[in-house]
């Protein structure tokens, strides 16, 4: 992506999300011009894929929790993101 969008990688997942839907609405209403149809939509692109990074994130610290004998969460290992 030509721009930084070094706020987006640190939204949190309910922020990117909302501003991602409110481009989508806007995109798909039609009514804004080329540039910046191409600027919201590279803006876009970088939210999707902070959200998708978070996901991926939950998704890692969901399976590390381990389960006693009888099916229930007892903790979880410390998730190494590096």
């Amino acid at each position: 992506m030509a721009e930084n969008f070094a706020d987006v990688r640190k939204m949190p997942f309910e922020k990117a999300i909302e501003e991602l839907e409110s481009i989508v609405k806007r995109l798909e209403e039609g009514k804004v011009p080329l540039e910046e149809s191409v600027a919201i939509y590279e803006r876009g692109e970088a939210l999707k894929a902070r959200c998708e990074e978070l996901l991926r994130q939950a998704e890692a610290r969901v399976e590390k929790i381990t389960l006693d004998g009888a099916g229930k969460p007892v903790g979880s290992e410390p998730l190494d993101l590096d």
